[in-house]
């Protein structure tokens, strides 16, 4: 049984209550380091992916967090932008080194969470319809691994993959500042780890890790 934001109601009604649903399930050590060891997010997070239906909990031990996640692999002649750091609310600062990637929305198209990605990550330095799908680019797969963001809560990741061209952006390395998000749960986003800078560069595609 998968846990969401539809039938979540006992075991995280609160961030409280997640945590103690979660802390019996999970290695001690590695759950006592959200939020505290540089780079992870903490429990009012996972909290509003939960409320949000970016993220479902399979109810096992441990629990295993499912994620859609759209890659926007942007290029530009022969290279590829990627997202080199993340500027954390904390004053963390965490490796990225990927292309722009962002968890889907419940009921959300591949293309449609490609185009919100892109307004808001990127947002800030382009505006209007720049962003324009290659066409036969889509691809899809499957990936479990341990979640950095939550240490010791295995992970399943549905990558949906697209090539894009995004008109605007600037040649050299840049930085954006990262748009609002869970606008409706402003008293746990603000106890939340939050990204407020996104650092981009361009890089060759050869140096992507697959």
């Amino acid at each position: 049984m998968s846990l969401t934001k539809d039938n979540n109601h006992n075991f995280a009604a609160t961030p409280q209550s997640l945590s103690d649903w979660l802390r019996p399930r999970l290695p001690s050590d590695s759950f006592a380091s959200w939020g505290v060891k540089p780079g992870t997010k903490n429990i009012h997070n996972l909290w509003l992916e939960l409320s949000e239906g970016e993220t479902s909990l399979a109810d096992s031990t441990p629990p295993v967090r499912s994620v859609n996640v759209v890659t926007v692999r942007i290029f530009r002649n022969d290279k590829i932008l990627i997202e080199s750091l993340q500027e954390l609310s904390d004053g963390n600062v965490r490796d990225r080194c990927r292309p722009l990637s962002e968890k889907m929305k419940p009921d959300e198209t591949p293309e449609e969470a490609v185009f919100r990605a892109v307004k808001e990550e990127l947002g800030s330095i382009v505006s209007g319809d720049v962003v324009r799908i290659v066409p036969g680019s889509y691809l899809k797969k499957v990936e479990e691994r341990d979640s950095k963001s939550y240490p010791g809560l295995p992970a399943r990741y549905v990558l949906h993959s697209v090539d894009a061209l995004v008109d605007g952006l600037p040649e050299e390395e840049f930085c954006t500042e990262e748009a609002e998000e869970y606008l409706d749960s402003k008293v746990e986003v603000d106890k939340a780890v939050c990204v407020r800078k996104h650092h981009w560069k361009w890089v060759s595609p050869d140096s992507i890790k697959s």
